[in-house]
């Protein structure tokens, strides 16, 4: 599905962004990806896709660093190739009610989710457009789509995803350059172990799937929207939650 494919992937080694690596590797395509301070699962993750026959490439990178992302994004051309397909996974959550959000909690969460979210595309989007090709797949949240209990500051945040998805696609697509948005519901794992166990058995009777998702179940997803087999898919939010 992937073959000769170079994929970009941010936030490369959390539950969900590592399950995409995987996933892409598998189906084929040659995969870099972004971490921030897990150097260890990055060595383990690069080694485990290395020993699977895929390429790979890992950088620790700030998701406020713009620089860094597109030196990043220049040693992943000149070592495995253009990158075909940027996978903007990164993302963090802080669990507290609005009235105890203070400015930092705010500016940081909006950084992490959105800012970064800029910051990587606009590394690798002016390849993309010279090469008239490209895909790109933003991780968003059922939080910025649904009525949920979930923190204001990342809610905002991820429906931010949305109309960065559906603005740039429009932009884009006069660059045959295809830009969508996988929304999660919970998912186990990572941010998924934040919650209370109220909150769990909540979204276990509204879900019709009566379960979170897996990493890998998004990761399906992705690497789906990522090929060329969704060639008709574009602008869209595609929401994986089990059924809300």
């Amino acid at each position: 599905m992937l073959d000769n494919k170079i994929a970009l992937v941010t936030g490369g080694t959390g539950s969900i962004g590592a399950a995409i690596c995987r996933c892409l590797a598998r189906e084929g395509a040659d995969v870099a990806f972004t971490y921030h301070q897990n150097e260890d699962g990055a060595r383990a993750l690069e080694q485990e896709l290395k020993d699977a026959g895929r390429r790979c490439l890992n950088a620790a990178v700030a998701a406020d660093d713009g620089a860094a992302i597109e030196a990043f994004a220049g040693q992943v051309e000149e070592a495995l190739g253009s990158v075909d397909i940027l996978v903007n996974n990164l993302g963090m959550t802080q669990v507290m009610p609005f009235a105890l959000i203070e400015e930092e909690d705010w500016d940081q969460v909006v950084q992490v989710n959105l800012k970064s979210l800029f910051l990587s595309t606009r590394a690798v989007v002016r390849g993309m457009i010279r090469r008239k090709a490209g895909s790109i797949v933003n991780l968003g949240s059922i939080a910025g789509h649904r009525i949920l209990e979930v923190p204001v500051h990342y809610a905002c945040a991820k429906a931010g995803v949305s109309g960065f998805t559906t603005s740039l696609a429009k932009e884009l697509s006069r660059y045959h350059i295809r830009v969508n948005e996988v929304a999660p519901g919970l998912v186990s794992g990572g941010i998924g172990n934040n919650i209370s166990e109220r909150q769990l058995e909540d979204y276990n009777r509204y879900c019709t799937t009566g379960r979170p998702g897996t990493p890998e179940e998004v990761a399906e997803l992705v690497a789906f929207v990522a090929s060329d087999r969704a060639s008709y898919i574009n602008g869209q939010t595609l929401h994986i939650d089990g059924g809300l």
